[in-house]
This record gives C-alpha cells, sequence and structure tokens, in this order.
C-alpha cells in the first residue's frame, strides 16, 4: 500500500496571507492540530501546527527572558520570537521546511519521514502539489485491515476511490475518507456512523462496487461529527 492509498484527499489549507486568528479558529472547528499552506496553484508552501501559535502576544504566553538571557542570546532568535508572537499572517510564522511524502509512497517510507522528523502527520504531493494528508492514524488503520495474502494496490485503490465518490454523492453518509481501507479486495469501515440504518447503507455501497469481495465493519455508533475531518477550506 502506498500512500495515495489511504491518505485523505479532502483536507483544509489556508494561504499565506491568511490570518493567525482565522487558522487558529479553522484548527478548533475541525479539530486539526495542522494545517498545510499552499499558494494559488496548491503548490506547498508550508504548514502551521498548534505548536507554532502556543507563544503569542494576544494570550500572554510570549516567550520571556531574565535580563542576562537576553543579553546571551542571539538578536537573530530574539527576533524570530517576537515574529512568532506578532505576526498577523501565517506566511511569517509557518514551517517553510516541510516534511512531505510522494503520493506513490510506501507506507514503510512514511512511517519513516514520522519517525525521523517526530511528526504526526505528513502532507502528500505531486510534482510539489498538496493532493492528499496521511497521519499515523491512517497508518494504524491500513495496518488493522492489512490481509495475509498480497493486495492488488491498483484493485483496491480503484475500489476506494469508487466508493469514496460514491458516498460523497450521499447526504446520509458523514465517514471520512480516512475512514476507509481496502486490503485485498475487503473494504474495512472505520470511524463513527449515526445510525444502523447508515451502517447498513455503507455495507450495501461496498457490495456494489465491483471487484470489492467483502467487508468489515469496524466502525461504531455514536454521536455524528460537524463534517469530515478534512475538508476543503
Amino acid at each position: 500500500m502506498r500512500a495515495t492509498d489511504v491518505m485523505v484527499r479532502d483536507i483544509v489549507t489556508a494561504l499565506p496571507e491568511t490570518t493567525v486568528r482565522d487558522v487558529a479558529r479553522l484548527m478548533i472547528d475541525h479539530r486539526i492540530s495542522g494545517i498545510p499552506i499552499v499558494g494559488a496553484d496548491r503548490q506547498l508552501l508550508g504548514i502551521v501546527t498548534e505548536g507554532d501559535l502556543l507563544r503569542r502576544v494576544e494570550t500572554g504566553t510570549e516567550r520571556q527572558h531574565t535580563r542576562w538571557a537576553l543579553w546571551l542570546t542571539p538578536g537573530s532568535r530574539l527576533a524570530a520570537e517576537y515574529v512568532k508572537a506578532h505576526a498577523r499572517r501565517v506566511a511569517d510564522i509557518m514551517t517553510r521546511d516541510v516534511a512531505s511524502v510522494d503520493e506513490l509512497a510506501t507506507l514503510g517510507e512514511i512511517a519513516g519521514v514520522m519517525e525521523t522528523k517526530r511528526i504526526k502527520r505528513a502532507p502528500v504531493v505531486h510534482e510539489g502539489k498538496l493532493v492528499g494528508i496521511v497521519s499515523r492514524a491512517d497508518l494504524l488503520k491500513a495496518l488493522a485491515s492489512y490481509a495475509v495474502n498480497a493486495a492488488d494496490e491498483k484493485s483496491d485503490r480503484s475500489i476506494r476511490d469508487c466508493l469514496f465518490a460514491e458516498l460523497r454523492n450521499q447526504t446520509w453518509s458523514r465517514l471520512n475518507e480516512a475512514d476507509i481501507v481496502v486490503s485485498n479486495g475487503v473494504v474495512h469501515f472505520w470511524g463513527v456512523v449515526g445510525s444502523e440504518e447508515e451502517r447498513r447503507a455503507l455495507r450495501v455501497a461496498a457490495e456494489n462496487i465491483p471487484g470489492v469481495r467483502g467487508v468489515e465493519d469496524h466502525a461504531i455508533t455514536g454521536p455524528l461529527r460537524p463534517g469530515p475531518m478534512f475538508p476543503v477550506a
């Protein structure tokens, strides 16, 4: 399996001129901890995470230094801290050296990047343009859904794409793309469903996709989330 088989395609993004306050609201509204920053052509420019918003003058959390520390700290570092605490646009606080992965990266390669860079999710790019995002949770779902027999990657990818396209047209479906994993022709559903009727409808939708050999339902029944975890901004 590769990044394109497990990644989420519908993601929250922001432009460089987006304000820091608006990005904070996006994180809260969509329950996410990081937002990729893209250009008008979806070129990946950087990423803003919760950590970038910890030291802000608005909340009184900007970094404080003793007089001696001020003398010993390089001016460039003090200037950078000032920008982090006072900048209004995300272009000034985003991390520009983003640890991203190619859409054809294997799950092993993705895990290596996450481990080396100590990150929880990685943007997925194709020729420098953002096409999705993959998280540690997505890798765990792939592990739990793994079939003993070698999977036909192309076939599984086609099944997943067709199924998600079908579900996007159904108003009753609130399942995230990350909650659908296909391994060796078997569709695995994760996440939360709103009712048993929705659970059955998901099974029926999957069974109608050519190539599906079976359906494994791991979803739980509970209150629906306000929307997809990574909707398009």
